[in-house]
């Protein structure tokens, strides 16, 4: 039995509680993606991983969750965004606890792959259901502007309470404090959040192959790019998998070209808002990602920081990234998503250059802090705007397709850089070592080298979204009516908040 659509003029008083645990679980599945990167010298040594293996821990995350979430994204519009949430969440609390227990490398890896696959499913279901929480554009835009916050300083924490953790405790409570919060999460969202999904009419069945082929084919690409750290480009190390890759990729293009049920529909890209934020959020998450892998492995194994010093040296990255969200989001009914996006992506770039100043003398507070706090800034005023920009003109039928995407280019963005600056700083720092430079002096020249591709590549993204980009104030209210909420079995006032 269809159930009526509620009058979207009374919007659900639960609204504010509902967003504040799902950005708890926001905020867990962000930082995630950081929190190991103060660890992974105590992982490598306790576990036995090798250079470019290491870089896995990281990718094996961010590649799974960037190739599954359009599928996530779909399958959470179809089979209902609650329910995928909690399934999601509760997939990651399993591999939470197996990456705590992990015995060696594959064991690591492994799981890491299935928080990715946790976050797939609930990170789309969670901002499609904020979508539909929030259908007043400007509270929107507010709610947003939280959850991009909350996703960066998820992202900026994670260096913290890891520095705390294994230097206190043990690198393997970096994945265990995940389980309290997640059962928290499904403890409280079913009495916070009705379900809601799209309208059952047609057919709806999401594209499988398309999914599988492209998660292995980004997978395969980026174990060829990090292979070539330490093999080289002709070898079978790193053309197979490369070539393997290009095949499987190029495969998923020719599935979707013929799918009655694509995993991003051809109308999703007659908005060029949405077409042009998604894009140039690869070059923003290239360079983002990159520059707490490198910069952690360059303070604790060039400049020998403990790992709470190295987690606390990022302290200020949190309280700028902070002050960058407010500005951003208090600019934004004013200036717009264009101008912010410029200015942010510019201020990334400056930063990204001041750090890559950084020598093996180098002083925390002369050549690491003034490009931290740059960053930091930039990066903030970016978030709400690219949180908004990414869900222009999307309407309930999509809203958990349109945030799959904009969190597929964030995690298929950091993952690609991740490996393409990784390999360059490695393979530049061999090839130094061989004629006989010292080992952490190669080291840091491979760490700027890194470090200056990925300011190109936010400047490529600022004259992208300059010349690209329209002029966007406040994201359009969205067309909700076509929503079909779940009848709620009788309990405590569940009142639906998507209608």
């Amino acid at each position: 039995m269809r159930t009526e659509p509620t009058d979207l003029a009374t919007p659900d008083p639960r609204r504010w509680k509902a967003l504040g645990v799902l950005g708890v679980i926001q905020f867990m599945l962000i930082l995630d993606v950081t929190v190991v990167n103060v660890a992974l010298p105590r992982i490598q040594h306790d576990l036995k991983f090798s250079e470019s293996g290491l870089a896995w821990v990281v990718n094996g995350y961010i590649l799974m969750a960037g190739g599954l979430l359009l599928l996530g994204g779909r399958l959470a519009d179809i089979l209902g965004r609650r329910r995928l949430f909690l399934l999601g969440v509760a997939v990651f609390a399993i591999a939470s606890a197996t990456c705590g227990a992990a015995v060696d490398p594959s064991m690591l890896v492994v799981s890491r792959f299935l928080q990715g696959a946790g976050e797939a499913m609930a990170a789309p279901a969670s901002l499609g259901l904020i979508a539909l929480l929030f259908p007043d554009p400007r509270e929107r835009m507010k709610a947003l502007g939280m959850w991009g916050g909350i996703a960066g300083l998820g992202g900026t924490s994670g260096t913290v309470i890891s520095g705390a953790l294994v230097n206190y405790v043990s690198w393997r409570w970096i994945f265990f404090v995940n389980l309290p919060v997640a059962v928290f999460a499904l403890m409280m969202v079913p009495r916070l959040v009705s379900e809601s999904r799209m309208d059952r009419g047609g057919s709806h069945r999401p594209d499988f192959a398309g999914a599988i082929t492209g998660t292995a084919g980004l997978i395969a690409v980026v174990d060829g790019l990090l292979q070539a750290a330490t093999h080289s480009w002709g070898s079978d190390q790193v053309l197979l998998p490369l070539l393997g890759g290009v095949a499987l990729l190029a495969a998923m293009v020719w599935i979707e070209a013929r799918s009655d049920a694509p995993l991003i529909p051809l109308e999703f890209f007659r908005n060029r808002t949405r077409v042009v934020t998604n894009f140039t959020t690869l070059f923003f998450s290239s360079a983002f990602f990159s520059y707490f892998f490198l910069l952690t492995l360059f303070m604790q194994q060039v400049l020998h920081y403990s790992p709470i010093k190295a987690g606390l040296a990022y302290l200020p990255f949190g309280l700028t990234i902070g002050a960058g969200i407010g500005l951003g989001t208090a600019l934004m009914p004013r200036a717009g998503v264009k101008p912010l996006l410029i200015g942010g992506f510019f201020l990334c770039a400056a930063g990204l250059w001041l750090t890559s100043t950084i020598h093996i003398d180098t002083s925390y507070a002369g050549h690491i802090l003034p490009g931290m706090i740059v960053l930091g800034l930039g990066s903030g005023i970016s978030f709400p705007a690219i949180g908004n920009a990414s869900l222009h003109g999307v309407t309930g039928q999509d809203s958990s397709l349109a945030s799959g995407v904009q969190n597929a280019m964030q995690q298929v963005g950091g993952a690609l850089g991740l490996s393409c600056l990784v390999t360059l700083g490695f393979r530049h720092a061999a090839s130094q070592i061989r004629h006989g430079t010292d080992a952490h002096v190669a080291a840091t020249h491979g760490y700027v080298l890194a470090f200056h591709v990925g300011t190109v590549l936010l400047l490529i993204g600022g004259v992208l979204v300059l010349f690209l980009l329209e002029h966007v104030v406040v994201a359009p209210p969205s067309a909700l009516a076509d929503v079909e909420p779940e009848p709620e079995s009788p309990g405590p006032s569940n009142a639906m908040i998507s209608a």
